[in-house]
């Protein structure tokens, strides 16, 4: 028994390792579906013009900002919540509708960071493009937008 000793002690390894990998990868793969259901909340509640469904998807401190360039000068604007969930007040579903693509996903412990690349679209029209940058935070065991940070152009859409 002794000559078949190291091999079933490697055996015995490989089988505790690939345990641990796959429940660390299963929630990996929870942590970022819990991300991006946040995420998907809260463009369902943009595009059914929803407010208590997008409010649902924020924290109640959320910070909401804009990187504009105009004559070759960078700044970031900021925007209330409060102001851009007014601005969905009274808008028929399906008016605002922000198309996007996921990109990446970062999750360490109650942070993460989603990078989203969209098309915005008014009342069925393009408006612009550009890239969403979200930092959300789990509050109470839900994940919330802290913040969001985006770009917007209207050429050089991919």
């Amino acid at each position: 028994m002794k000559a078949n000793q190291p091999a079933y002690n490697m055996k015995k390894f490989l089988f505790t390792f690939s345990l641990v990998v796959a429940f660390s990868s299963t929630q990996a793969q929870s942590a970022r579906d819990s991300v991006l259901a946040t995420i998907n909340t809260f463009f369902e509640g943009l595009k059914k013009a929803d407010t208590a469904l997008l409010r649902s998807s924020l924290s109640d401190n959320a910070v909401l900002q804009t990187v504009q360039e105009k004559g070759g000068k960078v700044s970031v604007r900021d925007e209330k919540i409060s102001e851009f969930i007014g601005s969905i007040v009274g808008l028929p579903p399906g008016a605002a509708d922000e198309k996007i693509e996921i990109g990446t996903v970062l999750v360490d412990a109650a942070l993460a960071s989603v990078w989203t690349p969209y098309k915005f679209y008014f009342k069925e029209k393009f408006s612009h493009c550009g890239v969403n940058s979200f930092q959300l935070v789990r509050i109470n065991n839900l994940w919330k937008i802290q913040y969001i940070i985006d770009t917007r152009r209207t050429t050089g859409c991919l």
